[in-house]
């Protein structure tokens, strides 16, 4: 990384008044958020490397926004958006160390569930079941109700209770 380049810019962020710093954060996130949302929607997936792109076109437009007239514009709009990458990338591996025993607690309880929708093709409805808290513990009690309140339509639904009938380890 050019180190002076990305002091320059952090300098620049920091000097100004405050609608100065206020344009630089609202640049600074909104790219963020924005980038962000839309790798998340085209990759389907929130993870380090949508995060770390999110990150790089942040850090470069905070760049071009804070560091007007600075030599080299280009050469520091990419140091920037490196150093915010790899920082960013950084702090979500770390978050997800931290969160990462909730979340497989969590699908610890529709792992039966899990499996048995994607044995029938039917994986797209796992949000369905979670949103309405049916885990495996559940199985068992599966009714047409239940599967309907979720929002579950009446063919996924009838071969999900088809199967549960004929499946001897679901209703254990």
């Amino acid at each position: 990384f050019c180190r002076p380049c990305t002091k320059y810019n952090i300098i620049l962020a920091l000097a100004g008044g405050p609608l100065v710093q206020a344009r630089n954060f609202a640049v600074m996130t909104g790219a963020n958020a924005g980038i962000s949302c839309v790798m998340r929607r085209v990759r389907g997936v929130e993870d380090v490397q949508g995060s770390m792109a999110a990150a790089f076109g942040s850090g470069a437009l905070f760049s071009i926004v804070s560091g007007m007239g600075t030599p080299n514009p280009v050469v520091n709009a990419i140091t920037t958006g490196m150093a915010f990458a790899v920082f960013q990338g950084g702090f979500f591996i770390v978050g997800q160390k931290f969160s990462k025993t909730k979340t497989h607690n969590e699908d610890m309880n529709y792992s039966r569930a899990r499996n048995m929708l994607s044995q029938l093709g039917l994986q797209n409805y796992e949000k369905n079941f979670k949103k309405g808290l049916l885990t495996d513990e559940t199985l068992p009690l599966l009714n047409e109700s239940a599967l309907r309140d979720v929002n579950i339509p009446p063919g996924p639904r009838l071969v999900i209770l088809e199967h549960i009938k004929r499946e001897p380890g679901l209703t254990k």
